[in-house]
């Protein structure tokens, strides 16, 4: 009789019908279940319980569970169903939904495998290698069920296709940073910062989430040939904002002006009537700009370079040359310092600056003289 109601109770199902059945007995490829509403039993194969594969039923389901099922054959006196699909259906009406907002989750990696990472969202997503970080990653071992932060790229139902991105949430959350530190910079503030990358034409220093360039000439008061003779990549250093450009994002930085400057503390580095070594950087009509300082030019006036009238400092001087001084005045809020050459040289020690008359002054012919003195007698 008992035989008779349950081939009665089979014929009650039709293959896709959903049931609810509690887990009776966990075997090691398959489960059996009590149907609610049924004295029928049912029976999940171990590839029906999970989109992802499973060695033994038990990974999946425990004993005493209460599953929704779906039918997927009618025996004499079982049916055959099926949990993944039921999971299945659920997921990709959930994940569309996420899709199409763009929404950020976190799950459990389940397993690594060649080319990428394998999640269970209902179905099977997966991440591909390229998509889990920003940077490069040789070795994917660790990722192994540990729980990631992820978004849906890309979803086709049809083709049971989820693919998941760890790297965009990254990406997302950098520019988020980046937009709100820019919002955030005002010219002239002075912060912290890690360089990051060296260029040619000068440094990129990450200033909390978003990089800054400092350009060379914006290294150091002294002239630099070359950035990595300044700066290291991973060095922290400090610098003072220059320029935020926020429609294109760029950020000018100086680490040069954190710095003291050259000219600090100038009067005690050349007080008045020290004598210093300097080097001729600049002629002009009026004197001579000499570097006594990385980033420190005086002015020799043309009156203090020689003791004899000149006409102008290339009668006396050429750039590049090395010239003693004495500091006259020094002035640090100006910027100014006054030097004399004159004033070490004796008056008849000029001949060590290599003075020279001009070309046409030089020598002269005894009939001129002669010529000269006859014309006056004349007169």
């Amino acid at each position: 009789m008992s035989e008779e109601f349950n081939q009665v109770d089979v014929r009650s199902f039709e293959i896709g019908d959903k049931v609810t059945g509690q887990v009776t007995k966990v075997e090691e490829k398959q489960v059996l279940v009590a149907i609610q509403g049924s004295k029928l039993d049912g029976i999940i194969p171990i590839s029906e319980l999970s989109s992802l594969h499973i060695e033994k039923a038990s990974d999946a389901v425990l004993e005493g569970d209460e599953l929704e099922l779906e039918v997927l054959k009618v025996e004499e006196e079982a049916l055959i169903l099926s949990k993944r699909k039921v999971d299945a259906e659920k997921a990709w009406e959930t994940l569309e939904q996420k899709f199409q907002s763009g929404e950020i989750f976190e799950t459990e990696i389940k397993d690594v495998v060649k080319g990428g990472l394998v999640v269970d969202l209902g179905v099977r997503g997966f991440v591909p290698a390229s998509l889990v970080e920003a940077f490069f990653v040789e070795d994917f071992s660790d990722y192994k069920d540990r729980n990631l932060t992820l978004k849906i790229v890309e979803l086709d139902k049809e083709k049971n296709r989820l693919i998941l991105s760890h790297r965009a949430v990254v990406e997302e959350e950098k520019g988020k940073q980046k937009q709100s530190r820019l919002g955030s910079l005002q010219v002239g503030q002075i912060i912290d910062g890690t360089v990051q990358r060296i260029t040619d034409f000068g440094a990129f220093v990450d200033i909390g989430g978003i990089d800054g360039l400092v350009h060379i000439s914006q290294l150091s008061y002294e002239h630099v040939d070359k950035p990595t003779d300044v700066v290291q990549e991973g060095q922290q250093v400090q610098v003072k904002v220059l320029n935020v450009d926020r429609d294109n994002e760029r950020i000018s930085l100086s680490i040069k002006e954190t710095l003291p400057g050259p000219w600090s503390n100038i009067s005690e580095k050349a007080p008045k009537g020290s004598i210093l070594t300097g080097t001729v950087k600049r002629l002009v009509s009026y004197g001579a700009f000499v570097e006594v300082f990385p980033g420190v030019e005086g002015l020799v006036h043309i009156s203090q370079i020689a003791h004899k009238h000149i006409g102008t400092p290339h009668e006396v001087l050429k750039e590049g040359q090395e010239v003693k001084v004495k500091v006259l005045d020094a002035n640090e809020h100006d910027q100014r310092l006054s030097l004399s050459i004159k004033e070490l040289l004796e008056k008849d020690d000029e001949e060590n600056l290599d003075y020279e008359l001009p070309e046409e002054s030089k020598g002269f012919q005894l009939g001129e003289v002669i010529g000269d003195k006859l014309k006056n007698l004349r007169k």
